[in-house]
């Protein structure tokens, strides 16, 4: 019975009423779901093991009940409720207790984008339709994506919004009273997994969809990389216009080309060399559209060029390469080239982005603590050849040697921290041994950015590049990603003095980014 009335639950204006649903995490995607559900008068219970004291005290406004303690094993108070539902914050891996115990007794086990989906059409268009969804993942670039595609779609006359792995869970904007055009909805792997558990009779359908890239990344959540590449491929299912790839990189295609899609649907890819009648890429240093116009084989319209991205510090070959995929995304909603245009002048990449925190005395200190696995790490020291690389931290299963002997075997010298330091320096000496590695033994957190800033310092010199991209996750000494990238800056500043403001950057300041342990964390929104 409860499988036939779930089959029915696919509109705000279904009958929710009396529902039982357990909502595992109280963070701010566990609290978005609590609060929805809640509205649509289902009996809620949240199980988590530690509750944001915020929301625990919303918890009883709203009309949901609340149960803390150790999750090794399933709560008793879970089991008597019998939930029909159980509705998952993405920080639950597969093999969790909970999830477990749910699959194993066959009870509904969603995601909140599922939840969001099901319930989209509490705000429509003035047509009585509700917003396109345009879905982004990849190992790395997907929150710069989602934010360049959300911004080129606004530039083109679209209410649009940047949701979900992101920061703003995709329940809060689909409840917006505002409404949208388009959610570009950012999504881990965490998210993918759970949408590909779904058998629904109306599934998650976009309007286009892209994986930016696919490497090994997040093996400990989800068990192996081909688990993992699953996972991402659930992206492309049901896209209904446009299914975005990177032709340099071939598991992105094969996903396109093993999705099952809507029919009509077209496969575009991009990367950074002369595109083909369906992709999009770059010509003599021109970002060209051939994908979205009718005379396709014989012409191209023009984006922007390499040279104005470099005069906004866009042109590094990762930005230039996300740049092209949100494009994509942003053309198949009809968006002009004009606005594309005007939409990257006024773009600016997030903090801990490959960001210049400092300039002084020929050495340019970049902080790209987003950089939180060996592929976004490889992207940086492809734009900064040669530097004094700060590397390491929690390693999340991932080996680091194929990094380390490409793009690390031309590091002036390397600079290890974290917990995992031992395998980074193995790493050097197996494969990149010519290569200076200085270890930061510094454990405490307080002290660790002083050591790192005062052994580059020691060996950069004049017309050099510091380099903070740790290829790791920050949790093992760290609050998050940004509070590492926070700290570098500061130990920078500190070494070498206020200076001349126009010597050096001092911006401050970054999104709301601290460790949610119910959701997944910053560091780990593969």
């Amino acid at each position: 019975m409860t499988s036939e009335r779930l089959s029915t639950l696919t509109s705000w204006n279904a009958d929710w009423k009396g529902l039982r649903v357990a909502v595992l995490g109280l963070s701010v995607t566990g609290f978005s779901v609590a609060d929805t559900l809640a509205e649509l008068g289902a009996e809620v219970l949240v199980v988590t093991e530690k509750a944001d004291e915020e929301y625990a005290r919303l918890l009883p406004v709203i009309g949901a009940r609340l149960w803390t303690g150790l999750l090794d094993e399933v709560p008793a108070e879970l089991a008597d409720f019998a939930p029909e539902v159980v509705v998952a914050s993405p920080g639950f891996a597969p093999r969790h207790p909970l999830i477990t115990w749910a699959r194993e007794n066959d009870i509904a086990l969603w995601g909140d984008v599922e939840l969001a989906w099901r319930v989209r059409d509490k705000v429509v268009r003035t047509d009585g339709s509700p917003a396109d969804w345009i879905l982004v993942t990849g190992t790395n670039g997907k929150t710069t994506t989602t934010r360049l595609a959300a911004t080129m779609l606004v530039a083109g006359g679209l209410r649009a919004a940047p949701v979900g792995n992101i920061g703003t869970p995709v329940l809060d904007a689909v409840r917006d009273p505002s409404g949208f055009d388009a959610l570009v909805v950012e999504l881990s792997s965490h998210q993918l997994w759970y949408l590909g558990l779904q058998d629904s009779p109306d599934p998650v359908s976009p309007w286009a969809a892209v994986c930016l890239n696919l490497a090994d990344d997040h093996l400990e959540w989800h068990g192996s990389f081909d688990e993992y590449r699953a996972a991402k491929a659930h992206v492309y299912d049901n896209t209904r216009v446009a299914c975005v790839y990177n032709k340099s990189d071939a598991a992105t295609q094969r996903m396109v080309e093993d999705a099952e899609v809507v029919e009509g649907a077209r496969a575009v890819g991009f990367d950074l060399g002369t595109p083909g009648p369906s992709d999009l890429g770059v010509v003599e240093g021109i970002v060209v559209d051939r994908a979205f116009l009718e005379d396709r084989r014989t012409s191209a319209l023009e984006l922007t060029t390499v040279e104005e991205l470099a005069s906004l510090g866009l042109a590094a070959p990762h930005i230039v390469s996300n740049i092209l995929a949100a494009a994509a995304l942003a053309r198949s909603l009809d968006v002009a080239p004009a606005a594309i245009r005007e939409a990257l002048r006024g773009f600016r990449l997030d903090p801990h982005r490959i960001e210049v925190v400092a300039r002084h005395a020929g050495i340019t200190w970049v902080d790209d603590s987003k950089a939180t696995n060996p592929h976004a790490a490889a992207s940086s020291l492809a734009a900064y050849p040669g530097a004094v690389w700060v590397v390491g931290g929690l390693l999340k299963g991932v080996d680091i040697s194929e990094l380390v002997s490409g793009r690390g075997a031309g590091a002036k010298a390397a600079i290890v921290i974290g917990v995992d330091r031992e395998a980074v320096i193995a790493a050097f000496e197996r494969h990149a041994p010519a290569v200076p590695v200085f270890e930061v033994e510094a454990d405490e957190t307080e002290g660790v950015m002083a050591q790192v800033v005062e052994l580059a310092a020691g060996v950069a010199r004049d017309g050099d590049v510091v380099l903070l991209a740790p290829a790791a996750a920050s949790f093992d000494q760290f609050a998050s990603y940004a509070d590492r990238g926070r700290r570098f800056a500061a130990a920078v500043r500190e070494r070498i003095g206020t200076g001349d403001p126009g010597d050096h950057d001092t911006t401050a300041g970054d999104p709301a980014d601290a460790p949610r342990p119910d959701d997944a964390g910053p560091d780990d929104r593969g």
